[in-house]
Parts: C-alpha cells; sequence; structure tokens
C-alpha cells in the first residue's frame, strides 16, 4: 500500500488495509506483492504529478515480474476515472473514493477473473465508523481521527466536494468508542481530522458538535492529548476556544487555514472571514489562550492577487508572526469557478511569491523557536534517533505529525509511545533539540 496526500487519505489507507486483512491478505513492505494498492490525491497540480508518477513507477515494476497486480485507488481515479483508463491500461483497475470500502471483494473478483469493468467509481457516501477495520501505521501513541468526510464549504478553487461528497459527520457515539479503542493499544495523542473540523455536527444541524465531541473526549481514560487541525475561522466560536483552554487534554493548538488576508480575495475564494477583522481575531486567540501555538496555510497567486496586494500578505505575515506557517501556489483545477476568473497570476510569479513567503517565514519560525530554548515541555516519543548523539525524535503539544518538525532528543530512559519531559536546548527553523530529565506525569 502506497498512500499519498493529506492525513485523511492515509485513515482510507489504513481502512482498506483492515478490510484486506480481514480476508487474509498480508501487508507487504516492498513493491514484490501480489498486488500493489496506491491510494491517490487528485487536489491540486503538484499533487497529481507525484500520484501519476508513483503509479508510473509501480507500473515499470510490474512490468518487470514483481507486483503482479497494479490498483490505484481514491481521489485521481475519483475525479479523472475515464482518462486514467485510457492513459494508464497498466492498471489493473480503479477504484473511487466512493467504492474503497469494497476493495476486499474487488480484489477477489480480479483473483478470479471475474471483474467486469476495469473502474468502479460512485458517489461519495461511505463513511467509516469504530466498527471498521483498521491497520494503524502512525508512529506508535498517536493516531488519526476522523470524524467527518466530504465538505460543504465550495470554495472556489476547490475539488474537494467532488471528490468526498457532501458533508457527512461521524455519531459522537462512535468516535469516543474508536478514541476508546486507540487509547487500549497504547494511544496517546488523538489528532482530529476533517476537511473542516469546525463543520463537524452541522449536517445534524449540531452547530455545537464539535465542543460536544470534545467535551466527551477529555473524558476519555488514558488520552493525554487531543489535537484540532483544519478549524475553518469563520467557525471557531468563543466556546471552542474557551473549551480549548480550561481543558488540559486539549493541546493549545489551533490550525487555522486561513489562506489569505486580503478581502476581496478571499471573497472571490467564497472563504468566509471571521466576524472580526483576521489581525484582531489572531489577537483574541492569543489572548483568550495562553500560549497557542498557531499554524495557517496561506494560497500565493490566486486570480487577482496583484503585487500590492501580495505585499500586503506579506506585511500580514510579518505582523502576525504565526508559530507554524505552510504556503502553496493556486493551482489552476478545471471546473471549478476560480479557474475562469480574471487576473490569472503567471505560474513563474506564484512560485516566486511562494518563496518569498516561506523565507520570510523561516526567519520567524527561528525566533518562536529560539524562544523556547531553556523551557521544559512534554514530549511524545515518536521513534530512535537517525543521526549521531540523538537518541530519539518525537514531538512536543506545539508539534503536530508530519507537518511541524522534530524534537530531537538525548538522554535515556524513553521508548516510542512514551511521553517523556523534556528541556529544550537547541532550536532550528522547524526542529528543537532537547534532553530528557524524565517521565512526563
Amino acid at each position: 500500500m502506497i498512500s499519498l496526500g493529506c492525513p485523511k487519505n492515509l485513515v482510507d489507507s489504513e481502512v482498506m488495509l483492515g478490510l484486506l486483512r480481514e480476508k487474509g491478505w498480508a501487508p507487504s513492505a516492498t513493491d514484490d506483492a501480489d498486488v500493489v494498492i496506491v491510494n491517490t490525491c487528485g487536489f491540486i497540480r503538484e499533487a497529481k504529478e507525484e500520484s501519476i508518477e508513483t503509479i508510473l513507477t509501480m507500473a515499470a515494476a510490474k512490468e518487470k515480474g514483481k507486483a503482479q497486480k497494479l490498483v490505484v485507488t481514491g481521489c485521481l481515479p475519483q475525479r479523472y476515472g475515464k482518462e486514467l483508463l485510457r492513459e494508464l491500461p497498466e492498471v489493473d483497475f480503479f477504484v473511487g473514493t466512493g467504492e474503497f470500502h469494497r476493495i476486499a471483494d474487488l480484489l477477489e473478483e480480479l483473483e478470479k477473473g471475474k471483474m467486469r469493468q476495469k473502474q468502479v467509481i460512485g458517489a461519495p457516501e461511505f463513511l467509516y465508523d469504530h466498527r471498521t477495520p483498521r491497520i494503524h501505521t502512525s508512529f506508535p501513541g498517536s493516531t488519526y481521527l476522523k470524524i467527518s468526510e466530504g465538505c460543504a464549504n465550495f470554495c472556489s478553487y476547490c475539488v474537494i466536494p467532488r471528490l468526498r461528497g457532501k458533508l457527512r459527520s461521524r455519531p459522537v457515539s462512535s468516535i469516543l468508542q474508536e478514541a476508546k479503542q486507540a487509547v487500549s493499544r497504547g494511544v496517546k495523542e488523538i489528532n482530529l481530522i476533517g476537511q473542516d473540523i469546525t463543520a463537524y455536527g452541522r449536517d445534524r444541524r449540531d452547530k455545537a458538535g464539535l465542543v460536544r465531541l470534545l467535551k466527551g473526549l477529555v473524558k476519555v481514560e488514558g488520552l493525554r492529548w487531543i489535537r484540532l487541525l483544519y478549524a475553518h475561522p469563520a467557525h471557531i466560536t468563543p466556546e471552542l476556544v474557551h473549551l480549548i483552554r480550561d481543558e488540559e487534554k486539549i493541546c493549545k493548538y489551533l490550525d487555522i487555514p486561513l489562506q489569505h488576508a486580503n478581502e476581496g480575495i478571499l471573497k472571490a475564494m467564497n472563504r468566509p472571514a471571521p466576524e472580526k477583522r483576521i489581525p484582531d481575531f489572531l489577537d483574541w486567540l492569543r489572548k483568550e489562550i495562553p500560549g497557542v501555538v498557531l499554524r495557517t496555510s496561506l494560497m500565493v497567486g490566486f486570480p487577482g492577487e496583484t503585487e500590492r496586494i501580495f505585499r500586503q500578505l506579506l506585511e500580514f505575515v510579518k505582523e502576525a508572526q504565526f508559530d507554524r506557517l505552510g504556503a502553496f501556489p493556486y493551482s489552476r483545477e478545471e471546473g471549478t469557478p476560480a479557474a475562469s476568473l480574471k487576473g490569472q497570476v503567471p505560474d513563474r510569479i506564484r512560485r516566486e511569491r511562494y518563496r518569498k513567503i516561506m523565507s520570510l517565514q523561516k526567519k520567524i519560525s527561528l525566533k518562536k523557536q529560539k524562544a523556547m530554548v531553556g523551557s521544559r515541555v512534554p514530549v511524545l516519543v515518536e521513534r530512535p534517533g537517525n543521526a549521531p548523539g540523538i537518541l530519539w525524535e518525537g514531538r512536543t503539544p506545539g508539534q503536530a505529525p508530519e507537518v511541524d518538525g522534530t524534537i530531537f532528543l538525548t538522554g535515556a530512559g524513553a521508548r516510542p509511545g512514551e511521553m517523556v519531559k523534556v528541556r529544550i536546548t537547541d532550536a532550528r527553523p522547524y526542529d528543537l533539540c532537547g534532553k530528557i530529565l524524565g517521565p512526563a506525569h
């Protein structure tokens, strides 16, 4: 199984692995397997290119007699089913986002030569629950928990509603049950994910759904950290902010994809801004949640973004001083309203603006990281170190998995999946160094 794209896609891959194991399939660590499954991302151009490149690499391995069958699942076939059939005859069959839960039965049909078609693409309606088999592939002590699927925001540049369907929230009881199952396996950190977790429950006419869910999760015995990822700024309520502030188990960390700071650009993106001006909104969050770590993502080169507007965005980043920031150049996606907007920005300029904004953020990040030197923090140990003198690698409460860097650890008395107390000894732009002081209580 090769899983590409976001953590939400990773959960789908883990579900497929679980369903296959139930039917007797065993995961392989190499491409020398009976079946290679590539679970693809089709969100923006770079993701599509990575998916196609991976498929072609696996097709070459198949031609050399390694993999016997090649299966492509996920967003790419959901979006480009007919084109892929024509362009990639090496693939044995394609499965979209609405049918991946049928993977075990489809592979059985393939093995028996009973496949009547090369693609299975249906409306995305499936939603896994706590009873669905799943093989967890995250580092010990941590897992992703998908609380909803689909999206109802319809940003003008985004194809997610087409790829993932309408918003579908899982029942609170199912999520709590899955959280308890995770803790029983030794998980200490749960990362809540969805296209927009602050929209959780709205399809069930429950606007306070996320707050209600969190009030249940904090009661799960043995759970130490709850992290909120992908929180739409327009949907963050005072009740949610106060709960994050008051509950020890909820990490003082918010991932808020603002996408831009210019009102005209945000309107063209169909991204409602917070009720407060964005700088006031950020000040409010920092005042209400002392020590909060704020992450955002910004899109550069959106249609209509002039040089003047981009300079304003740079100035905003300089003033906002985000702890974490990811940027990406706008990708003109066919079938989206933004693709037909006037004022399309040339690719070269988009990439130049991306480099400028990340260069600025690197300086801000280093300054923020250096301010932590000497402090003592809890750390979730993930794996042994892979550099001289580094015994372990882990993460602080202010570092989300995969996107926020690592803390490199010296000192004994740790194992993957355990939490330790650490004194921070050095800082780099995105990573930290620290010495283990003992167990974190």
